[in-house]
């Protein structure tokens, strides 16, 4: 399976072609506008949300919200394009309205414009933007009802927001009951939370956080230990690494895991009638080997502090290469909801991927059919 994005923050709008999908899966539209508009919300978040109302259109590969087993086509369009067009139209504008000539530091702004060879980082912006990311939300629900389909569920839930942190561990059942304003399971480190972003937002700065992906369901033996290309913990890490404003990723008991002894952390493995081999603990994080082992998979992503901010930091002009303040783009003061969801939006993607090529078959029904062979 392959899945291609395009479009920028304020063109046209976002697309996504998904090539691999098969034929006679059920997508849920509901659900997909109900991932774009989460991805939308949660506290902290600036002024364009208040613009975009997004949606997504399905514009091939799908009848009667049926798949047909060819390419399909996603695209949430822009609203804010209107506003932009004079200065972005593809067939024709005048692009020394609105430059971008004092690069934000942590942004994709200065390297990419040196990269391909601009004075001005709007075209770079634009598409670095994290923007980009709604159609990866509508894409990976196409994904996660495939994965529904084989009995896989996934969920995020936020782990940190700034220097507020929450240690404990929750059941995948409870995930469900993370707050609507920055997806935290505790009520008081949320207000906790809120505080810090009201105190970065008055100060004009911004904050980042963690968050925490599990994954329920997946058999064992999906990734492979034969080549690192095709180990699943590489896999998924890559794809939650290629998100924007990613700066770390862990598994299991992560970082933390380093510090113990080999006897205080490998998971050990038991066997029943029934139920077959199993662990008592996990905190390989799901995968061992490179591979699935039947257990939760839980990886956790960090989010660096969004690079765009009121204050501005110190800069050079790129025109005149004076010393400026890096321009004041509309930003978020933390985005740490929509950074979850995004990240499931990844491993839903990726995982269908790994799901397709072990199980193959054009049609969901050989799918499922292969999957319910598998053992646990």
């Amino acid at each position: 399976m392959k899945i291609t994005t395009a479009g920028e923050s304020h063109g046209k709008g976002l697309f996504a072609i998904m090539e691999g999908i098969p034929a006679g899966l059920t997508l849920n539209i509901g659900a997909m506008n109900a991932a774009l508009a989460l991805r939308q919300s949660g506290y902290g978040r600036g002024e364009r949300q208040q613009i975009e109302r997004d949606e997504a259109e399905l514009l091939s590969g799908v009848r009667g919200l049926v798949t047909t087993g060819s390419p399909i086509t996603l695209a949430v369009w822009n609203r804010d394009y209107e506003n932009w067009k004079d200065t972005l139209a593809p067939e024709g504008c005048d692009e020394r309205l609105r430059p971008l000539t004092t690069p934000r530091p942590g942004h994709a702004d200065l390297v990419g414009a040196i990269k391909y060879g601009q004075t001005d980082a709007r075209n770079v912006a634009e598409r670095a933007s994290a923007r980009e990311t709604a159609i990866r939300v509508a894409a990976g629900e196409v994904c996660r009802r495939l994965l529904e389909e084989l009995g896989v569920e996934i969920l995020s839930y936020t782990r940190s927001v700034g220097p507020v942190s929450d240690p404990r561990e929750y059941a995948f059942d409870m995930l469900a009951a993370r707050d609507g304003e920055l997806h935290m399971l505790d009520s008081e480190l949320t207000e906790r939370a809120k505080g810090e972003i009201d105190r970065c937002r008055a100060a004009g700065d911004t904050l980042g956080g963690v968050c925490e992906i599990r994954v329920k369901g997946l058999k064992s033996g999906f990734g492979s230990c034969m080549t690192s290309d095709k180990k699943l913990d590489a896999r998924l890490s890559a794809a939650v690494m290629g998100l924007q404003a990613a700066k770390g990723v862990e598994w299991g008991a992560g970082f933390a895991g380093a510090a113990l002894p080999g006897s205080s952390f490998h998971d050990a493995i038991f066997c029943e009638e029934g139920r077959g081999y199993y662990r008592k603990t996990n905190r390989a994080g799901g995968v061992e080997g490179g591979m699935s082992n039947g257990e939760e998979i839980v990886l956790r992503v960090a989010m660096k502090p969004l690079p765009t901010l009121k204050s501005g930091l110190s800069s050079v002009d790129l025109s005149t290469g004076q010393p400026a303040r890096a321009a004041a783009e509309r930003g978020d003061v933390c985005a740490i909801l929509a950074f979850g969801v995004v990240a499931e939006a990844a491993v839903c993607a990726e995982l269908a991927a790994v799901a397709i090529e072990r199980l193959g078959g054009d049609t969901l029904a050989q799918m499922k059919k292969r999957y319910g062979e598998l053992p646990q």
